[in-house]
C-alpha cells in the first residue's frame, strides 16, 4: 500500500481537540509528527478478516459523490463517500465496534464508531439513537439521517467517513471482496 503524507496539522488538531471535547480520543499533539494521510490505493489492504463491513444504509445505496483523496496538504478532496437517501432514513453501524461519539463535531451532528483493526467509521450528519460507550453490530441502528444542512443540499445524504488513526480511506474498499492474485508454479 503507497501512502502519501499530507501535512494537515491543523485539520487533525481541530479534530483532535474536537473529539476530545466529546468524550473520544485526546487531541494528536501539535508539530510535526502530527500529519494526515491519504490511502489512495482503494485495495483490499484495509481489510481485516475478522471483521465483516457493510452499507450503513439499508440495501445498496446510490453513491452520491465518491472517495477523492486530495491531491496535497490542505488541497480539496472528499474524504469519504456520499450515498443518497431520505432525511429519517436508519443509519447502520457499517461493522461492528463501540460508539465512540454521539453529538456535534464542529456543529457537525456525527456518530463516530471504532472498529476493530484501529478503524473509526464517522457518519454525517444524523441524530444518535445510541449513547457513547454502546457496542454495536453490523447492521445495528445507530442513528437517522437528520435535516442538517450538508454538503448534498438540497437532496439528503448520508456521509460516511472512515480512518485509521489520521488516514482517511476509501470506506467502499471495505465492501469490495479481496482481490485474487494466481501465482505461476515454480
Amino acid at each position: 500500500m503507497l501512502l502519501e503524507p499530507a501535512l494537515l496539522k491543523v485539520a487533525a488538531a481541530v479534530a483532535g481537540a474536537a473529539l476530545a471535547a466529546v468524550g473520544s480520543a485526546p487531541p494528536a499533539p501539535p508539530g510535526p509528527s502530527s500529519s494526515t494521510v491519504v490511502d489512495r490505493s482503494g485495495t483490499g489492504a484495509l481489510r481485516s478478516p475478522s471483521v465483516a463491513w457493510r452499507w450503513p444504509l439499508a440495501g445498496t445505496p446510490p453513491v452520491v459523490h465518491a472517495f477523492v483523496p486530495p491531491p496535497g496538504p490542505y488541497a480539496p478532496g472528499h474524504r469519504g463517500v456520499d450515498l443518497g437517501a431520505a432525511v429519517g432514513a436508519v443509519v447502520l453501524a457499517p461493522a461492528a465496534g463501540t460508539v465512540t461519539v454521539a453529538g456535534r463535531v464542529a456543529g457537525v451532528p456525527v456518530v463516530v464508531v471504532a472498529h476493530a483493526g484501529g478503524l473509526r467509521s464517522t457518519l454525517q450528519p444524523v441524530a444518535a439513537t445510541v449513547p457513547v460507550g454502546a457496542t454495536v453490530r453490523a447492521g445495528d441502528p445507530v442513528a437517522v439521517l437528520s435535516g442538517d444542512a450538508g454538503h448534498c443540499a438540497p437532496a439528503g445524504c448520508l456521509h460516511w467517513g472512515v480512518l485509521r488513526g489520521t488516514t482517511y480511506l476509501d470506506p467502499s474498499a471495505l465492501l469490495r471482496p479481496p482481490r485474487v492474485v494466481l501465482l505461476p508454479w515454480s
